[in-house]
């Protein structure tokens, strides 16, 4: 199975909505930084680049607004959201929290065919065919391992919160990027995560998930 095959099944809810579909289109952008902080969100040009009506896109960003991604002014229109360093502190304390326990769930109660799509995708990141400079697929791949394990966690609250805030994270990791000396280790680390889990190891996935958390936010702490 591939990256993009293990993305497509822990992404939020298939698209089967068009309020669902604009909501991923956005938040993707959003994220990934293609609509920069502090831009204006334009729901008639959103709509138009991907063929739909205002209607579902501005149901999408009320959620976008719950999600801190977005902020809506009254008679001034809705921009993205800046991005402030200052609450990496705060992201990460919840990530803290809330990850390890994913971890150590998804290694207890995770399916067959979870398990199965955690080694396949440690396999692909063990083949050390991850590139630094190729930074969007290592992106990619760092989401792809979360989101199946949240997924694996059977807790879809849980999961909903923790691809919350890892979209936070996200953004502020993206910020930075080109300041990060290496990007291609903190990715490969998830190869030992997704064996852990998959091997059942909920010690070992816990103590795995707070250590990755906690080099992620030093990493971020030396270039801001």
């Amino acid at each position: 199975m591939t990256v993009d095959e293990i993305l497509a099944t822990t992404a939020s809810p298939p698209a089967g909505s068009l309020a669902e579909q604009a909501y991923q289109y956005i938040r993707e952008r959003l994220v990934m930084l293609d609509i920069r902080p502090g831009a204006p969100i334009n729901d008639g040009q959103i709509a138009a680049a991907i063929g739909m009506g205002r209607t579902p896109v501005r149901e999408a960003i009320k959620r976008l607004e719950a999600d801190h991604l977005v902020h809506s002014f009254p008679r001034r229109g809705t921009f993205a959201t800046t991005i402030d360093a200052t609450e990496l502190s705060a992201i990460a304390e919840i990530r803290r929290q809330l990850a390890p326990y994913a971890s150590r769930a998804a290694a207890e109660r995770a399916t067959a065919e979870q398990r199965e799509q955690m080694r396949a995708l440690a396999a692909q990141i063990g083949e050390g065919k991850l590139v630094d400079g190729d930074r969007t697929s290592l992106m990619q791949v760092d989401k792809a391992a979360h989101g199946l394990i949240y997924r694996s966690s059977g807790n879809a609250h849980l999961e909903d919160i923790l691809i919350r805030y890892d979209n936070l994270a996200i953004r502020i990791w993206w910020m930075v990027i080109d300041r990060l000396p290496d990007l291609a280790h903190h990715v490969v680390e998830q190869a030992q995560l997704l064996t852990a889990v998959a091997d059942g190891d909920a010690d070992r996935a816990e103590e795995l998930t707070l250590a990755h958390i906690g080099g992620f936010e030093s990493e971020i702490r030396q270039v801001l």
